[in-house]
């Protein structure tokens, strides 16, 4: 009887920690289309990237979201990319068709998640090279809203003809 107690409170005792991992907050809070937590950009670039990012979901219903965040807190930032749009929701659940720009300057990263939904659009060759060619330049001057803008442009570049799928 003593062993069957155990096992029920050590049963009991891993549902716990399980439903406390399910109810951690993601790092950053999901704020708006930008979320700059870094504090690295101005409120007016910040409020016409929202417009332009807005402008985006309406033509094409792709939702992109722009995040700083002040520290991966000694993550890799693909996995901590990865989870922070997964905890946020970002895009259809039913296309999978979210993008993210997380940048993080203190460790000098930054990282294109993309939906599953939107991987044909999007491959990981074409993110890695936008990261490669459009934001880090900028970000290598010390212009974090050039690179974040350039980035965004080939971004929505990339995405729009997910509007013809759809039609289709």
């Amino acid at each position: 009887m003593r062993a069957i107690l155990v096992c029920f409170v050590l049963l009991l005792s891993g549902c716990a920690q399980a439903n406390g991992a399910d109810n951690q907050r993601p790092a950053l809070e999901l704020t708006g289309r930008v979320v700059d937590a870094a504090e690295i950009l101005t409120p007016q670039f910040e409020d016409q990237l929202t417009t332009r990012l807005a402008e985006l979901e309406a033509e094409t219903k792709v939702q992109l979201v722009v995040a700083a965040t002040p520290d991966l807190k000694g993550h890799d930032i693909s996995d901590y990319s990865f989870e922070l749009a997964n905890a946020w929701g970002i895009g259809s659940k039913e296309r999978n068709d979210g993008l993210m720009v997380l940048v993080a300057p203190k460790e000098r990263k930054v990282r294109i998640e993309v939906g599953l939904g939107l991987e044909a659009s999007v491959k990981d060759e074409e993110a890695a090279k936008i990261v490669e060619e459009a934001i880090i330049p900028a970000f290598q001057n010390g212009d974090f809203e050039k690179g974040i803008s350039r980035g965004v442009d080939r971004l929505i570049i990339e995405v729009s003809p997910a509007q013809l799928k759809e039609a289709a």
